[in-house]
């Protein structure tokens, strides 16, 4: 399975949200630190907006340390973009974990220091209250209207 994972992170670097979604069964279940609990066109409709939304700019993924079996996989990945609202360079570290089924995707969980993002991401409030779960809680609120704003026009 490390060629699906190779061809998640190929695609997401190309902003090819299409082929990234393709990896995923029916059935996904996306977790990260960001939106909280993904499932299903959710999690793709995710893919479709991010990759919309760096369409045009400085905007980089690597990934590294794929390990994976025909059950279960892992990875390193990176993303060096600037942050829309601040405009602020982020440079994220992202641990990735993966459940296969049927030979796509079925759980995708990332996990990433939320206090060192919002530190780069919004500079001193980000610093502040970037650790909190009040912060968490009021993130994931804005990507999820965010999310449904975009699912809206499509």
């Amino acid at each position: 399975m490390d060629a699906l994972i190779e061809k998640f992170y190929k695609a997401f670097n190309e902003l090819d949200s299409e082929t990234m979604v393709s990896c995923y069964h029916d059935d996904i279940i996306f977790e990260d630190p960001a939106f909280g609990v993904l499932k299903g066109e959710h999690a793709g409709n995710m893919w479709r907006m991010l990759c919309t939304s760096q369409q045009g700019k400085e905007f980089r993924v690597t990934f590294s340390n794929i390990n994976s079996d025909n059950r279960k996989g892992n990875a390193k990945w990176e993303a060096f973009y600037n942050f829309s609202k601040t405009g602020r360079k982020v440079h994220n570290i992202i641990s990735a974990t993966f459940e296969f089924k049927d030979g796509k995707i079925i759980k995708h969980t990332d996990q990433f220091n939320l206090h060192r993002w919002a530190k780069q991401a919004m500079g001193f409030k980000g610093l502040l209250l970037g650790g909190t779960g009040f912060f968490r809680k009021k993130l994931n609120q804005q990507t999820n209207h965010l999310l449904s704003k975009f699912e809206k026009n499509l």
